[in-house]
């Protein structure tokens, strides 16, 4: 039974008492009854206002796997392939100023900072040690370093 049913239900087993509308407690139950038929019928509108907007989602969303379907066709059409980058690094550091994640690819490394997107504060990368470079080997573009002998 639904609740609209239920409060009908209840409605006519409060006439069939023969309930005195004129007295305190039977003006309660009537505005307490009347109170529950207001919002069984909200719920019910509700529930018909959900049921289009799922049904009106499930239109868009059909449209919309055929839409992808369509560019996969084209791209095979056409060459292409959709290229995976899957041997690019992501790197990860964490802002010193607001203490969040930051992920960048190599690019970013090379040029040496990044902004952070969650505060703004800039955050530069000190490059001359990775690997072990100090100079030793000249690859960094350091002077090579004299091991003492002269």
């Amino acid at each position: 039974m639904e609740i609209l049913e239920k409060v009908a239900y209840m409605k006519g087993l409060a006439e069939g008492l023969g309930l005195d509308t004129k007295s305190k407690e039977g003006k309660l139950l009537m505005v307490m009854m009347d109170i529950l038929d207001d919002i069984a019928q909200e719920l019910e509108d509700v529930r018909a206002d959900q049921s289009d907007l799922e049904e009106s989602l499930d239109a868009v969303s059909d449209d919309l796997n055929d839409v992808e379907m369509l560019l996969y066709e084209m791209r095979e059409e056409d060459g292409e392939e959709e290229e995976e980058d899957e041997d690019e690094e992501v790197y990860q550091t964490t802002c010193p100023n607001c203490e969040e994640d930051i992920f960048f690819d190599e690019d970013t490394l090379a040029d040496g900072s990044i902004e952070c997107p969650n505060c703004g504060e800039k955050l530069e990368f000190d490059l001359t040690d990775l690997n072990g470079c100090g100079g030793c080997c000249g690859a960094c573009g350091e002077e090579e370093e004299d091991g003492g002998e002269e």
